[in-house]
């Protein structure tokens, strides 16, 4: 700038290098590591075939003809190869275990005369005469916290002043949700009763003589040499127990169906389900950082925190047992899920509240709804139950899955999400 009766001065504004650490979104950088790894034997194959394209282009005649001359005089050898090949490719598909599929599923939805809304669950609770003030007064501040809607239900027996139960009303309850869901079940997929070949079922309290599994059999006319199970005692872990269970007897008892039904936080048990699963879910990318993470820690003895693989690279849904907000939020937290991840789980303690082992399967019912399941998705379902169990399930969507019909969020989906008070 020029000043009269001065001198005259340039000033220059120089250009600092930008601050990469915080100009670069970190995420892309690991999502390129992690296509790099996971890409990484097809990164080095391209090179290896394109030397033997070019050495097979170049041969001539004469190089065929000596060739198989070579192979000729050691034919002995050319045999034994093939047969060692032949007989491991045997061995292989004979022994790899067979695919299990789920075919459909089927949520119970009870009719809307068993719901309760807030106000008339504290109304009832009064009315029983066995609180107090301070003890109502806490009734209402769970309900307020505890990610319940106003349309979660109730059985028969606990609209009544005071609650009648029994073990007629068990027995009356037990059979409307085997029996609704199953009627669904069949009715959506075709299949006749007299197909299916494995029968599962999983009660964690309720456990009358003639069993449940007997009780279905007898609805529904079941073939006399099926194979039923009767599991109980498990809590709210047992779902995915008794699908590895229908899963085992499908190794054994091949081209028939099985028919699990479902009735209705241990830090420990979580981590040593997710230290098994990791293995065999997780991309290369993630398991290279925490194996390398580990050693560091090991040798070096360095206070670093340990390295929580991504799970989200491995699973697009997520169906976590909504036993509750509290472990909705803390493995939210633990996993770095971000809130979509969660939010069939959320909604579905909203809409049915703590529907115990088959928490799970609504959620997958409401990610269904919502025309999120696509082709090549996976689905990661994890519940908790009593004993402090931990168990998995994971699934892959082999097409683009439409809602099912009489699907227990057909008449409100439209409705979720919805904002949970926290």
């Amino acid at each position: 700038m020029s000043i009269e009766g001065r001198e005259e001065l340039q000033i220059h504004q120089t250009r600092r290098l930008p601050d990469f650490l915080q100009s670069v979104n970190l995420k892309y950088v690991k999502l390129g590591y992690h296509y790099l790894i996971t890409h990484l034997l097809t990164l080095c194959l391209i090179p290896l075939m394109a030397v033997i394209f070019v050495e097979a282009s170049q041969m001539n005649p004469e190089d065929i003809h000596q060739l198989w001359l070579h192979l000729k005089y050691n034919l002995v050898s050319v045999i034994i190869c093939s047969a060692i090949f032949v007989f491991g490719s045997t061995v292989y598909i004979m022994t790899r275990p067979r695919s299990v599929y789920l075919v459909d599923f089927s949520c119970y939805r009870p009719p809307s005369h068993l719901s309760v809304k807030f106000t008339q669950f504290m109304e009832h609770s009064k009315l029983t005469g066995d609180f107090d003030e301070s003890s109502l007064e806490f009734q209402r501040k769970i309900l307020e916290r505890s990610g319940l809607g106003e349309e979660t239900y109730v059985p028969e027996a606990m609209h009544h002043i005071p609650p009648t139960p029994s073990m007629a009303a068990a027995r009356e309850e037990a059979e409307q949700v085997m029996f609704g869901a199953l009627d669904n079940l069949f009715a959506n997929t075709k299949i006749k009763p007299k197909d299916i070949g494995i029968l599962v079922v999983n009660c964690s309290l309720f456990n009358p003589t003639p069993s449940l599994s007997a009780m279905i059999v007898n609805k529904y006319k079941l073939r006399g040499n099926i194979r039923s199970f009767n599991l109980g005692g498990m809590g709210c872990s047992a779902g995915v127990i008794a699908i590895d269970l229908a899963k085992d007897m499908l190794q054994v008892h091949r081209n028939t169906y099985a028919v699990v039904d479902l009735m209705a936080i241990a830090g420990g048990a979580l981590k040593t389900n997710i230290t098994t699963l990791g293995p065999l879910v997780l991309p290369v990318s993630e398991q290279l950082l925490f194996f390398a993470t580990l050693v560091v820690k090991k040798l070096f003895n360095a206070k670093m925190k340990p390295y929580i693989p991504d799970f989200k690279l491995a699973f697009d849904h997520f169906c976590i047992h909504a036993g509750g907000r509290a472990v909705i939020d803390e493995l939210e937290k633990n996993l770095q899920l971000h809130p979509e991840h969660v939010e069939a789980s959320r909604m579905t303690l909203h809409r049915f509240g703590n529907t115990s082992s088959s928490s799970i399967w609504y959620e997958l019912a409401y990610t269904e709804a919502k025309r999120r399941m696509r082709k090549g998705n996976r689905v990661w379902q994890i519940a908790f139950g009593s004993g402090f169990k931990c168990n998995s399930a994971v699934w892959e969507a082999l097409r683009h899955v439409k809602p099912s019909p009489r699907s227990p969020w057909e008449d409100c989906i439209d409705r979720y999400p919805v904002e949970i008070v926290i």
